[in-house]
């Protein structure tokens, strides 16, 4: 808490404007990432990005338990590095973009844990599935203004879901045992929001 007010003296002092109450932002995808990491093979794991994507978030500062955050994927911007694999997993056996184009997260709940950290609760809906899921989340931070005036945050959110959940079951047995892909997803997003 004492970090807290400290923080507030310096923005005032430096004269950035403190919301007093719910402010819109929108993501930065310049500086925003959202990536996946699954095990592959058993030894190794796979790592992969959304290169598209948009997204708001309402950001109270007197009660940062109001946050509200809506986040649309597009799904076929996934990206492992390699095309061959990247093509199968927009194909019918994975996300099957051409029916589920997109993968979005709406919050619905809010727990405060620490003074900068919250569990963000939302439906998470991939591939015609919804399910609930919830988000560890670091901040968001105080609002700081850039040098084109802009106000902006950042914000880091981590979880994990098991593909199955959403009808992600493709896989294929190894003759060593086990299977070729891991069944729980790993997935962080580092986000940045801009307020113009």
């Amino acid at each position: 808490m004492r970090r807290y007010w400290i923080a507030i003296s310096i923005a005032v002092i430096l004269g950035i404007p403190l919301p007093c109450q719910a402010a819109e932002y929108q993501i930065d995808p310049s500086n925003t990432s959202i990536q996946f990491k699954i095990r592959y093979l058993i030894v190794s794991n796979i790592t992969g990005t959304f290169k598209k994507f948009s997204a708001s978030a309402t950001i109270n500062d007197r009660d940062p338990g109001n946050l509200i955050v809506m986040v649309t994927i597009d799904a076929a911007s996934i990206d492992t590095g390699l095309e061959e694999s990247d093509e199968h997993l927009r194909g019918q056996e994975f996300f099957d973009v051409a029916k589920y184009p997109t993968i979005n997260f709406i919050s619905k709940k809010v727990e405060k844990v620490l003074p900068d950290k919250l569990k963000v609760t939302g439906n998470l809906t991939m591939r015609g599935v919804t399910r609930e899921v919830v988000l560890d989340v670091e901040g968001p931070t105080l609002a700081s203004k850039d040098p084109g005036g802009y106000l902006r945050r950042k914000e880091l959110a981590t979880t994990r879901i098991k593909r199955s959940d959403f009808g992600l079951t493709w896989n294929k047995l190894l003759d060593t045992g086990g299977t070729v892909i891991g069944e729980e997803v790993n997935i962080l997003a580092d986000v940045e929001w801009i307020r113009k």
